[in-house]
């Protein structure tokens, strides 16, 4: 969860402003209720539920309940709300009494980590930190190598302590981010309240990590465009889905220097940002787990990141480098 600035690198395929043209004419299909969209500025972003099949009495309960539930878990996981306890833990260096659902998030990047050999790592934070000290966001940015050797000297999942209710640093200074899973975990429990309130139809858009259940009305499938990694109303990609996530981190979404150079994709053993990749995009079960998968390879080469996407049934990828190129995973194909 970042400052505000709105992910650009996915929007659905006709959206316009903040809500979404469905593209179902007035008069048609009468027996089906006509979607219900709402918009809300949540998690430093701009988050968008759009429910199809129900009454608008019940779209309106079930709305209501998924951005509570939205903004509920966002105090557990924000590091930006100085009274949220990933806070207290980047404080203070421990948290005798974590609440249960930070205590799973974090068992759950620690796997996502040993999945993709420590590309994944949410103790990056003080590298983060480091590079916002510095940012010169309309010119060059200069990070001394003395202080970049002290903060990679904090990063690390095995100096981060869990178990029995409790979170713990190793080391004085180190300090987590959740920003490369937590949205996309929220997302997921958002659906799951549009579920549990009989809405099996609907797509719920945190900034870009998106879930997508059942239909946009019989027969056809919710439609998500993947834009352009370098800005603009460009649309590259294109794809279907249904009953399934998708998620894109992408190297203009927050950066520190003019060139974009260095920006929030960091690699966490060298502590640098990737200087090749645009953007990456990956469609998975989960919200969660498209989030995590889509940071962590961005950080890695895209032939490294394809044999991983290889090894993970049901999953796909796509990959722009800032130059231009596209990579994608073999099964792409199956959702455009």
């Amino acid at each position: 969860m970042k400052t505000f600035s709105r992910r650009t690198f996915l929007g659905m395929a006709g959206l316009t402003g903040a809500g979404l043209c469905l593209g179902l004419p007035v008069g048609a299909r009468a027996a089906q209720a006509l979607p219900v969209t709402e918009t809300r500025v949540q998690m430093g972003t701009y988050v968008g539920i759009t429910v199809a099949g129900v009454s608008a009495m019940q779209a309106e309960e079930a709305l209501g309940r998924a951005f509570a539930e939205v903004a509920r878990l966002e105090a557990v996981f924000s590091r930006f709300d100085g009274a949220s306890p990933v806070s207290e833990l980047n404080r203070a260096g421990r948290l005798p009494d974590a609440p249960a659902e930070l205590v799973t998030l974090v068992d759950r990047a620690r796997r996502y980590g040993s999945l993709t050999d420590g590309a994944f790592d949410i103790t990056v934070q003080p590298v983060v930190d480091l590079f916002r000290r510095n940012g010169n966001p309309r010119g060059t940015m200069h990070v001394d190598e003395a202080d970049l050797k002290a903060a990679r000297e904090l990063v690390g999942l095995a100096h981060l302590q869990s178990g029995s209710g409790r979170l713990g640093f190793d080391r004085s200074g180190m300090g987590i981010t959740l920003d490369g899973i937590a949205k996309g975990h929220i997302a997921d429990m958002a659906s799951a309240v549009l579920t549990a309130h009989g809405v099996t139809d609907h797509i719920v858009n945190a900034g870009g990590d998106i879930m997508v259940r059942g239909m946009k009305a019989p027969g056809t499938a919710w439609r998500v465009a993947v834009a352009s990694p370098n800005g603009g109303a460009s649309y590259p990609e294109t794809v279907r889905l249904t009953e399934c996530a998708i998620a894109t981190s992408g190297t203009s979404e927050v950066y520190f220097d003019a060139r974009h150079q260095h920006h929030h994709l960091i690699t966490p053993v060298a502590g640098r940002s990737p200087a090749s990749t645009g953007s990456v995009s990956v469609i998975a079960p989960t919200v969660m787990e498209a989030d995590a998968l889509a940071t962590a390879l961005s950080v890695i080469p895209p032939q490294d990141a394809l044999r991983l996407v290889a090894s993970l049934p049901g999953r796909a990828c796509c990959i722009f480098t800032r130059d231009g190129r596209r990579f994608t995973s073999s099964n792409w194909t199956t959702f455009a």
